[in-house]
């Protein structure tokens, strides 16, 4: 049996789009679902527009996303001696051509075309010509020989047998003049020279299928099995775009999104297996084939990716998601992140994170616990403290200092023995100790919120209101 070999290719150009971060993980699944290995290449032969700080995003967004590869990444840049290696073996074999034509000449070519209701493409001038006939010096690329007849067919693993007449395929460029290689040229020699068994991507690439399989057989090498995966749109059907929302894995990782709830969403974005909807790394590798993939193209749901969110949230390690909120602490004016903080943030996990959608909204409920009295207050906990309120809280606080032990049990049997004593309900004696204490009117349960703050703490704040 074939090892399966599958890659993920991406040009250092900008941002880790949504979409290819999709088509990273689905090689990377596929490939351990089989047993296979799971490759990286940087295709950087675009030199203007290729930067180290979108190469780091890429090595970043999918470290973060947890994809790995098996083997060291190869950048295409550094393969450019073997791509004209093979350019100049096609050219030998007589299956390529120097092509002499000038840019006056090919600009001519496509207005003819379009002038007769053709595709605008290259009219073959140079395919049977002698190269003597060129002018001494002359620059020139060299152009694969496209078949003329018949058709070319691919029985793609996702869009079924799609097939294309030879007729409508150019003799492309495979070398420039200036001796590069193109992308089309390019990633073919990568994929044999990688033993790449499946090129899954984005079903923007199809067109170029068809292209590169014809220096596939111009060179006698097997071809990959291909797979296509429709686009993802934004949620009103149109292109993914800035007006939707995030789109880069980076922004997601910013808007406080976990990489877990990311992958679940994406892989369930396109794929399918029965009602599973949250699913683990593990249980992705065992599912995951491409004969879940769907045709049509996917619309993002932020809100699915933000209840899908939640639901990791809650299982999340409450260390983890502690350090995560204190690192965005650190940016809020106004609030302390030293360890005493740290540790009131990690006993109020359990509580916080129960009400959190995303990491954001975790650091948000969590910074009162690092803010130094007198707190502010929103308008709904100025509200709640009312002169009635703050009567009640001189009250709570003498016997809340009477407490030795300051656990929620302890609290909670405190305040609902002042509650009963006073014949208050006991939202009349939470509330306005919630607001005291956190400058909000939500929070956690106000036992383990107390808690997590401590004695001291808790009577400070308290005591702040009460001769503010």
């Amino acid at each position: 049996m074939t090892t399966i070999r599958t890659r993920f290719a991406p040009s250092p150009t900008g941002l880790l789009h949504i979409g290819n971060a999709r088509a990273a993980l689905f090689n990377f699944l596929f490939a351990r679902h089989h047993g296979g290995e799971f490759l990286l290449r940087i295709e950087d032969t675009d030199r203007e527009r290729s930067t180290q700080q979108a190469v780091d995003v890429i090595f970043d967004g999918l470290a973060w996303m947890g994809i790995t590869a098996d083997e060291k990444p190869v950048f295409q840049s550094t393969r450019q001696d073997r791509h004209t290696e093979v350019a100049l073996e096609l050219l030998e074999k007589g299956l390529a051509y120097k092509c002499y034509c000038t840019p006056e000449e090919l600009k001519q070519m496509r207005e003819d075309a379009m002038a007769n209701g053709k595709p605008p493409r290259y009219n073959g001038m140079w395919r049977d010509r002698d190269p003597s006939e060129a002018p001494a010096g002359a620059p020139y690329a060299v152009r694969i020989k496209a078949p003329r007849e018949g058709e070319t067919v691919i029985e793609d693993l996702v869009q079924g047998e799609v097939r294309v007449a030879n007729a409508e395929l150019d003799d492309m460029i495979i070398l420039r003049s200036d001796g590069t290689p193109t992308y089309q040229h390019a990633v073919v020699v990568d994929d044999h020279d990688m033993d790449i068994t499946h090129v899954i991507r984005g079903d923007d690439h199809l067109t170029n299928t068809f292209r590169q399989a014809m220096i596939y057989r111009a060179m006698g090498w097997d071809l990959p099995r291909f797979a296509h995966l429709p686009l993802i749109h934004g949620p009103d059907g149109a292109k993914l775009s800035k007006r939707h929302g995030a789109q880069s894995v980076v922004e997601f990782r910013d808007e406080g999104y976990l990489p877990e709830a990311l992958c679940n969403y994406l892989l369930r974005l396109g794929w399918g297996h029965g009602d599973a909807e949250i699913l683990s790394r593990e249980e992705q590798i065992k599912l995951f084939d491409l004969d879940g993939v769907g045709r049509s193209p996917s619309r993002m749901d932020y809100a699915k990716l933000l209840h899908i969110n939640a639901v990791w949230m809650r299982q999340a390690d409450d260390e983890r998601l502690t350090s995560d909120v204190m690192d965005r602490l650190k940016a809020v004016e106004g609030v302390s992140t030293d360890d005493t903080v740290r540790a009131r943030v990690l006993a109020l996990m359990p509580g916080l994170k129960e009400r959190a959608r995303t990491l954001v909204e975790l650091a948000d409920s969590a910074a009162f616990l690092g803010r130094h009295v007198p707190l502010s207050f929103n308008a709904k906990a100025e509200k709640i403290l009312t002169p009635e309120a703050r009567t009640i809280l001189g009250g709570l606080a003498r016997e809340l200092a009477a407490v030795e032990d300051f656990t929620p049990e302890n609290i909670d049997a405190a305040l609902r023995r002042f509650a009963e004593a006073g014949e208050h309900k006991l939202g009349q004696v939470a509330q306005p100790v919630r607001a005291a204490v956190t400058g909000s009117n939500t929070s956690p349960g106000i036992d383990a919120t107390l808690a997590a703050l401590g004695k001291d703490e808790t009577l400070a704040r308290i005591g702040a209101v009460l001769h503010g």
